[in-house]
Order: C-alpha cells, then structure tokens, then sequence
C-alpha cells in the first residue's frame, strides 16, 4: 500500500505539520523538519493498526510544502 504524507510549514506557529488524507488521525507537528519525518514513521502503521488496516509492507509518500513571503 502506499500513502500520501502532507508536510506543511506553519510560518506562524514556526513547525512542520504532519496529515494524511489516507491515514485517519494522523496530525503531527514539530518544528524540525526531520524530526517530524521520523515521527511519523513511528506513527503511521500504530495507527494503521488501529484503524483495522490489514499488515502489509508500506509505502509513504512525502509531499511537503512551505511557503515564505520576502521582502525585496
């Protein structure tokens, strides 16, 4: 199976946000970038698991995305 991670950057908040349309409950944050990666691959096949997702080898996709206005 593989599933589609969405890394966010919240400028405001100063941390990486972790969401899954595939993976419910999945809603990380950290403020490094790394750090949240790692989180989550702890996280997602606990909460596979508890979702009632067969056991199967798991394929994560990251997509991140920040966004950041400068001055010029």
């Amino acid at each position: 199976m593989e599933y589609t991670i969405n890394l966010t950057w919240d400028g405001e908040a100063q941390v990486w946000i972790a969401t899954s349309d595939d993976i419910p409950g999945l809603v990380l944050e950290s403020g490094s970038f790394d750090a949240l990666l790692e989180r989550v691959r702890f996280a997602v096949p606990e909460l596979l698991e508890l979702n009632g997702t067969e056991k199967t080898p798991l394929n994560l996709f990251f997509v991140s995305k920040r966004h950041e206005r400068i001055a010029l």
